[in-house]
């Protein structure tokens, strides 16, 4: 059963996220600003968080910032219409997706679902067989959802470690970016570019020697992105 952390200051919405939630079996912990989700996150396994980035006391991005430094747990940010610098804002600090509110109930449990199955394969069983990937001195090893550049491990969340499974499983060819918004979020390209620049951004800087000279993840103008094959 999936544990889910709904955090808004509203209390009805956080009252029917509850209810759409649990309607399809997830179990839910609420929170209503961003200390209290820090707080229930370090107490109790939660499989995904929905939190709303206008908060007292401590808003979504500053709470995300926290919950960064010690958990990769998909975290799906609840923005209003207009709140664009602060949907970039959040995906640079770590959030996996975001809905727009008002939301629809189908699109919410799309999200959640889609969220979780990409989390839960990166944390999944292992096996003895290796199903690696290696470009220069990255290597990516699917079957234990590991990184490592240079040897050494690296964190990734759920969203950037598939982006740079499915770039490196197509290294040498361009990808636009909605191409590798439908393929890694299996949804339609609305709001692509910006959603993917910055997740692209922020796999630079952990991959990258010199992020602003990237070796490996190259930008194609005009067309999108893509990882280099011979280095």
């Amino acid at each position: 059963m999936y544990k889910i952390l709904i955090c808004d200051d509203e209390r009805d919405i956080v009252a029917a996220l509850k209810i759409y939630l649990e309607a399809e079996g997830y179990d839910t912990l609420c929170a209503y600003n961003g200390n209290e989700a820090v707080e229930i996150l370090r107490t109790n396994q939660v499989n995904l968080l929905l939190m709303d980035i206008m908060m007292p006391e401590c808003d979504g991005i500053t709470a995300m910032a926290k919950i960064r430094d010690f958990s990769n747990i998909p975290i799906i940010l609840l923005t209003a219409k207009g709140e664009d610098t602060d949907k970039i804002l959040g995906l640079n600090v770590g959030a996996d997706d975001y809905i727009t509110k008002p939301f629809n109930p189908v699109e919410v449990i799309a999200r959640v679902r889609s969220q979780l199955r990409r989390y839960m394969q990166l944390g999944g069983n292992k096996t003895d067989e290796k199903s690696g990937l290696t470009i220069g001195n990255i290597e990516l090893n699917d079957n234990a959802k590991q990184v490592t550049v240079d040897g050494e491990s690296i964190s990734l969340t759920p969203t950037e470690f598939e982006i740079l499974k499915l770039l490196m499983q197509n290294a040498g060819t361009v990808m636009s970016p909605k191409e590798i918004y439908r393929r890694v979020w299996n949804d339609e390209a609305y709001g692509a570019e910006s959603t993917v620049a910055v997740h692209i951004r922020h796999l630079r800087e952990k991959i990258e020697i010199n992020p602003a000279e990237p070796r490996y993840l190259k930008v194609v103008w005009a067309h999108g992105y893509k990882m280099e094959k011979d280095i």
